[in-house]
């Protein structure tokens, strides 16, 4: 696994060793701090000669110049300071931490021309450089391409020089914190499938009782006894149990109602007995990527001490093939009573849903309910890649998810909801059935889940194209990537603190 550099911060100084990283601006425009590392002259001549015009995230790197003990100077570029907005500075700080190598020791000057760098800023930049160092190697045995023998890691010490050091410093506590959930989600969903099975989920959800959240974990017997019926018909065709994972957080005023987040954690879809196509199968190790967010949403939370309430449910179950699996037609019974009939088996995440939903709105009568799951294909035909699906029975709650995606760059985009489409889910054979035709296939998803909430706000985030092989940016080179967790930690954030 890759190792995370350590980052601190620091007044602006004279940089005389290691390798300097320096922003620059639209049209090659530099700070005095910047210009002060290696001459203005100097600086500018490598922007000329690189013909460096500054775009957003840009960069070019070039050895030191003689006479001085710098090893490389790094040059990133932010664009026009006057119009970063959302995810800019988390691009600008994974940029930078592309070009260092093998550098032992990096100072990044954070000054622009005319522009007041925030301590917020400079905290985003550095979540930026921690993201952008994640890596999943931990399976491989050998590294490097010539000679086949197993490189020693290195974490970089990076020292950003700021001008409030001590204000930079405390927000980047919190994004510290939000980085250790994405890195924890991302690590989940990018495990294989038999090392990470239900059970072995659970265990790793236990683990976040070092950081004083309560966990529970319901076993098959415990949801058996519960009537959850919809969630272990699709665990039923796999020899690996079902588990139902349960955290609390509790850093708010007692008698306040907490917020919930539920997540799909189907550690593996063969799609039963509907089976899916070989090609692509693989990835669907990664369909628990709602519930590896929920997750490390709990973990961002904790780690913060954030001033709210929380729950986060998972349903973990893996959708085998066997002489026991679901057959398509069975009808089913859910924790709420309604009745399900299985047209489809790999239409099985909102089967897991239904029950940890209901459980949790039952449970826990929370003010919200917001879940994540990767699924449905159709929200990607909709939406592609850069967007997650969003649909909510509450407009204001909608508004708060649609605006903390702005701000954080994992998008929303609000579909469409309706009794018309409600009713394409209506059988004789059931109160309802797991699918619906061709068409709108994610909003007839998300309708079958609306009937599991009751009048409690909610919102469901279909993040099947933005949790798993979405495009690399400038901070996830992962395949797995982690989307979600700073999302909800922006809306908890923003709304729910007190």
């Amino acid at each position: 696994m890759s190792k995370r550099p350590s980052i601190s911060f620091a007044k602006f100084a004279a940089v005389e060793n290691g390798t300097a990283i320096l922003l620059v601006a639209t049209e090659g425009k530099a700070a005095a701090e910047a210009e002060s590392v290696i001459g203005q002259a100097l600086l500018s001549r490598i922007i000329d000669v690189a013909d460096f015009k500054g775009k957003l995230a840009a960069s070019v790197s070039t050895i030191a110049p003689a006479g001085t003990e710098l090893e490389r100077v790094v040059l990133v570029g932010t664009g026009d300071p006057a119009k970063l907005k959302a995810d800019d500075w988390l691009k600008i700080g994974g940029a930078a931490l592309s070009k260092i190598g093998k550098a032992k020791h990096v100072f990044v000057i954070l000054a622009l021309r005319d522009t007041e760098i925030s301590a917020a800023n400079a905290a985003e930049f550095a979540l930026g450089m921690l993201l952008r160092s994640y890596t999943f190697d931990k399976y491989k045995t050998k590294q490097g391409k010539d000679d086949g023998e197993k490189q020693e890691k290195f974490a970089a010490n990076i020292t950003i020089q700021v001008a409030d050091p001590q204000a930079a410093k405390k927000a980047f506590g919190h994004a510290e914190a939000v980085a250790e959930g994405v890195i924890l989600a991302r690590d989940l969903v990018n495990e294989p499938a038999n090392i990470l099975g239900p059970v072995e989920f659970a265990q790793r959800v236990e683990e976040l009782k070092k950081l004083d959240v309560k966990v529970e974990i319901l076993t098959e017997k415990d949801m058996k006894k519960l009537g959850m019926g919809s969630l272990l018909g699709v665990a039923q065709g796999s020899a690996r149990p079902a588990r139902l994972a349960i955290m609390e957080w509790h850093g708010g005023k007692g008698k306040d109602k907490p917020i919930a987040f539920v997540g799909k954690g189907v550690t593996f879809d063969s799609g039963g007995i509907s089976i899916k196509p070989a090609a692509g199968m693989d990835e669907m190790k990664g369909d628990m990527g709602g519930a590896a967010a929920v997750t490390g949403l709990m973990h961002a939370l904790a780690s913060r001490k954030a001033k709210v309430n929380a729950v986060g449910v998972i349903g973990i179950v893996e959708n085998m093939i066997n002489g026991d699996a679901q057959r398509p037609g069975d009808v089913v019974t859910s924790m709420s009573g309604q009745t399900i009939e299985v047209l489809n088996t790999d239409a099985e995440g909102r089967l897991v849903l239904a029950d940890a939903l209901y459980y949790c709105n039952d449970r826990f009568q929370p003010k919200f309910m917001v879940n994540l799951a990767t699924l449905t294909g159709a929200i990607m035909v909709a939406l592609g890649v850069y967007n997650a699906g969003l649909f909510s029975n509450d407009d204001t709650l909608a508004e708060q998810l649609f605006d903390a995606g702005q701000a954080t760059g994992e998008k929303l985009w609000r579909m469409p909801l309706g009794d018309e489409y409600d009713k394409l889910i209506d059988t004789k054979n059931a109160d309802m059935k797991n699918i619906g035709g061709r068409h709108g296939g994610a909003i007839i998803a998300a309708q079958f889940l609306k009937r599991f909430v009751g009048d409690t706000p909610w919102a469901h985030l279909d993040v099947a194209g933005t949790a798993i092989g979405a495009p690399a940016t400038e901070y996830s080179q992962s395949w797995a990537s982690g989307f979600g967790v700073r999302l909800l930690d922006r809306l908890v954030r923003d709304n729910f603190e007190g």
